[in-house]
């Protein structure tokens, strides 16, 4: 028997988890670092490089004292992360500022012109994410950081995601072109392609903006999937996490595609990780590019396979929003959803409180809720919030298949699916198809599956999977609610591409927004 700890770094918290090769799961603990918003800047999402480390001290200290397993008998530890988050850092890989979380969207600006761009120039990358490049990504990011930090631009020696920080900085690498970066964001987040000759050619950088030049050459440095060596742990981190020094850290990732791995994701699988939003993740045996599908990256997932990604860029979090104003908690809620039937609202609710991931990629939306009357509840806005969070993920699939992407089988796995099986029954009569759900918690497992693997514990992947995984539960769709949602589902999609691409309808979301910011400074201006 062999024992790794896997970590995974949420949006609100860092979960360690003590896994044995023959038990499987021993023990989770979690701790909490702050999310850093603006009520000012809806868009403003950051979080602070110290407090992520502290966390994970704590936690895996706090894991360790849980199970009873001594720190020494660790013989690995993996970590996934949020992303795109991204971390300016100096020559000596400190910090230049905080992480620019995954869902901060201030960066919408730059991510239409590096689309523009993209099109005008015919970067070919730009067809392997769908053709529209996100303010959820690297490269916008960190040139909206370069335009609004002109004072910290001549410190400026490389820029990092989160899983590969955080890997360096277990390891104790102080040199950015020491670290080792993780195939899986740079592939899916940074344009970054090997058959195309990695980053974008400095000539087209330059182009989107002269700030960005000499960018790619502070990018530099060894690519690698995840069954490579980020390094050694420290000493000095082997002591703050209760570990043994020397022990393997193989390159990390983003934490949807180890849960898809965790979740016990094969060749053809669709894994839909719901958590405070959703990452559709998935593996395919070749390359199909679909349009509006924000990824398609050799090595991403699985070493030796295509990874393939889309998403919701808000589920859970909208449910906590229509439960806070309705003075409650999700839970409490929920309670009584079970009864509920399809249609039963009379509610059709776009599920955009924090803008398009996939298929519009269109950070200027924002969620509508139609059909309301005097007798409407916040409960039917959750029912309806649910039922559109399935009908936006049936966008995204029925998009891929269109394109060649063969879809075997779909699992819900994250945070949400564990606790809430209405959301299960409802996902799979909205998509006329079973639904698969883990029995147990998967978050962290994909990171303690590539643990063993750098330990040497397990060869392959599916091997890993064999033992660690947790079986799954079925929910098959009910033929009545599949015929309600037969009839609903088109009016979504109307609804969907009529407000959200370019049309009649397409400036009332954005114009709301533009219309709220120029408010805001007017205010601020009064202030002065």
């Amino acid at each position: 028997m062999a024992k790794v700890a896997g970590v995974d770094f949420g949006t609100l918290s860092v979960r360690v988890s003590i896994v044995d090769s023959e038990r499987g799961l021993l023990g989770s603990e979690l701790a909490e670092y702050p999310l850093h918003r603006k009520r000012e800047d809806p868009e403003y999402a950051t979080q602070s490089h110290e407090d992520h480390m502290r966390a994970l001290a704590q936690a895996s200290r706090a894991a360790l004292a849980k199970t009873g397993v001594d720190g020494q008998e660790i013989e690995a530890i993996a970590l996934d992360t949020t992303g795109s988050s991204v971390i300016p850092v100096d020559n000596n890989m400190q910090p230049l500022g905080e992480y620019y979380l995954w869902c901060d969207h201030r960066a919408k600006n730059e991510a239409a012109e590096i689309t523009a761009a993209a099109h005008r120039e015919g970067l070919k990358a730009i067809e392997w994410c769908g053709g529209v490049y996100s303010s959820e990504w690297g490269f916008s990011k960190l040139l909206h950081w370069l335009r609004h930090n002109p004072e910290k631009r001549a410190q400026l020696a490389s820029a990092f995601e989160h899983c590969d920080m955080v890997a360096a900085t277990l390891c104790g690498i102080t040199e950015p072109r020491k670290v080792k970066r993780s195939i899986c964001a740079m592939g899916h987040k940074w344009l970054w392609n090997e058959a195309l000759g990695g980053l974008p050619p400095e000539a087209f950088l330059v182009k989107v903006d002269p700030l960005l030049k000499g960018i790619r050459e502070k990018l530099q440095g060894d690519y690698a999937t995840s069954d490579r060596l980020a390094g050694h742990l420290s000493p000095f981190w082997a002591e703050q996490l209760g570990l043994r020094a020397g022990i393997p850290v193989p390159v990390g990732a983003f934490d949807a595609h180890w849960d898809a791995i965790g979740a016990g994701c094969r060749t053809d699988d669709m894994v839909n990780v719901v958590g405070t939003s959703t990452c559709i993740i998935g593996i395919t045996p070749s390359t199909n590019l679909v349009p509006g599908v924000c990824g398609v990256v050799e090595g991403s997932v699985h070493p030796q396979r295509t990874g393939i990604e889309a998403g919701l860029s808000a589920v859970g979090d909208i449910f906590e929003a229509i439960a806070r104003r309705a003075g409650t908690d999700v839970a409490s809620l929920s309670a009584g959803l079970e009864s509920y039937r399809a249609g039963q609202t009379r509610l059709l609710r776009l599920t955009w409180d924090n803008g398009d991931r996939t298929v519009l990629v269109n950070p200027n939306l924002r969620g509508v809720t139609l059909g309301w009357n005097l007798q409407s509840t916040a409960q039917d806005e959750l029912f309806a919030a649910i039922e559109g969070t399935a009908f936006h993920t049936r966008v995204i699939l029925d998009r891929m298949a269109e394109h060649g992407v063969n879809i075997r089988r779909v699992i819900n796995a994250g945070g949400i699916p564990q606790k809430n099986d209405v959301l299960n029954q409802v996902y799979a009569n909205v998509l006329g198809r079973p639904v698969l759900v883990p029995q147990g918690n998967v978050v962290s497992l994909g990171a303690a599956i590539f643990a063993f693997l750098a330990a040497g514990v397990f060869k392959t992947v599916e091997e890993a999977q064999e033992k660690i995984s947790p079986p799954l539960k079925t929910f098959t769709p009910d033929p009545a609610a599949q015929k309600v949602y037969q009839v609903l589902y088109p009016l979504f999609r109307q609804l969907y591409f009529a407000l959200g691409q370019q049309g009649e309808f397409s400036a009332i979301l954005p114009t709301l927004i533009n219309t709220a910011a120029t408010a805001h400074l007017r205010n601020d201006e009064a202030a002065v």
